[in-house]
């Protein structure tokens, strides 16, 4: 009988949660759609739990044209209160204004993977967390970030919000020890 591997103490029994956890949360992206993609997630998760975006991000890549920073960035207010209607996902006008107005300031970045990979100096973090108790909410990279970004004219951007996209994206690895996929059990 197989042996049930062990994962982060947020990943539930949850197919979708658990494929996000061993297929993409903190494993490096260096891929821009992604890490724009993923920006706008969690912006969008402001406030709530993910799995709420996770179960939606498909709706959102149909309504949101595949997150496409050039034709977001052109999305008219008559289409954002469409949107408003759509419960396939989260009905936030501040949030869909938000990845417009992200859109276009992803646009104004001369090289966003580099922009975005230079807060953990294009490498990622790799930490060695036992518990839930000691991951952090915010660190001073995640500040930095979302300082820059706010500069840059980004919204839904606090330092809770990046902290949680370079977990994501894999520029910081808070894969808890006992985690399969933290990279001391990787071959």
């Amino acid at each position: 009988m197989a042996m049930k591997k062990q994962r982060c103490f947020w990943c539930t029994d949850d197919k979708d949660y658990i494929n996000y956890h061993d297929n993409e949360w903190g494993i490096p992206c260096y891929d821009e759609k992604r890490l724009f993609e993923m920006l706008l997630l969690e912006g969008f998760q402001a406030g709530l739990a993910w799995i709420t975006v996770l179960k939606k991000r498909q709706h959102y890549r149909k309504v949101l044209y595949n997150f496409d920073p050039d034709k977001l960035a052109i999305m008219t207010d008559d289409y954002i209160s469409q949107l408003l209607q759509d419960k396939g996902i989260i009905r936030n006008r501040l949030k869909l204004q938000a990845a417009r107005k992200n859109a276009q300031a992803w646009l104004q970045l001369d090289n966003p993977v580099e922009f975005m990979w230079s807060f953990v100096n294009a490498k990622p973090k790799i930490n060695h967390f036992t518990g839930k108790l000691e991951i952090p909410i915010t660190t001073p990279e995640s500040d930095a970030m979302s300082k820059a970004l706010k500069k840059a004219n980004f919204s839904f951007v606090g330092s809770t919000i990046c902290y949680a996209y370079m977990q994501a994206v894999g520029m910081v690895i808070d894969h808890t020890m006992d985690c399969f996929m933290h990279p001391t059990h990787q071959g």
